[in-house]
């Protein structure tokens, strides 16, 4: 990848982009380094992604940052992580504020502590009227935990008379997902050269396209994210119908 390829074309640039953020870990320890500085590092690629997605004029970002299955790890990375989000969300809000970066953390609420859920709060009260750059972040989230809330809420419906079972389509089902105010994900790119989902974004994937990176995330910069929108832009989306010219 040369330093020095020309950025991608304006006018084909995915609408929502969303990434999993993965590396840290694998990051510190070439470092012979703790986790944690590793979940640092990362915290500064997420501010300078931030940055280049609204230079590059994506409209969308949506980044997974806390699974809901990461509590399986030790407690006192857990903790960092925490420490992490209230430091990201005291130090950037105003910035993010005032370059009109509107943002909304998704997931459970369970299990964080009274002082975040305040933070989350302000966050989404402090940049609600914003509407340039639409950060999402995905926070304790797991995606079959958000389609069975949705379909928990539509068997009360159907319980409670208010729809037929056989009424229930993707549209009504999508409308109660916590993303049902986006677009679906156009790009989604995941790093450290992993190459699964790890449960984000299950439904709302099913037709996006995907970019594997071997760079670790807190070495993920403009350059690594203008190199995804390139191969993205060279797709050809068909959405299961049939590229007319090429007869596919």
């Amino acid at each position: 990848m040369s330093s020095g390829a020309p950025g991608p074309s304006g006018s084909h640039l995915p609408n929502h982009i969303a990434i999993i953020m993965d590396g840290n870990g694998r990051w510190a320890k070439a470092r012979h380094l703790p986790r944690i500085m590793g979940h640092r590092a990362g915290v500064a690629a997420v501010r300078a992604t931030v940055r280049a997605s609204a230079k590059l004029g994506i409209k969308y970002l949506t980044l997974f940052g806390f699974s809901s299955e990461n509590w399986k790890r030790p407690q006192t990375e857990i903790n960092d992580l925490m420490g992490l989000l209230r430091l990201y969300i005291q130090s950037d809000l105003n910035e993010l504020h005032h370059n009109g970066v509107k943002i909304r953390i998704i997931g459970a609420k369970t299990r964080l502590e009274g002082d975040i859920l305040k933070l989350i709060d302000e966050v989404h009260a402090t940049t609600k009227g914003n509407s340039n750059l639409k950060l999402t972040i995905a926070f304790n989230y797991g995606g079959q935990d958000e389609i069975i809330d949705a379909v928990r809420f539509l068997a009360q419906e159907a319980a409670d008379g208010k729809l037929r079972p056989q009424d229930i389509t993707r549209e009504m089902l999508a409308a109660h997902l916590t993303t049902a105010d986006m677009p679906d994900p156009d790009l989604v790119i995941r790093t450290s050269g992993e190459q699964r989902l790890s449960n984000f974004l299950i439904w709302q994937t099913a037709y996006s396209e995907f970019v594997f990176m071997d760079t670790l995330w807190p070495d993920f910069s403009e350059l690594q994210l203008t190199e995804a929108i390139r191969q993205y832009q060279l797709r050809d989306r068909r959405f299961g119908g049939r590229n007319q010219s090429a007869g596919t």
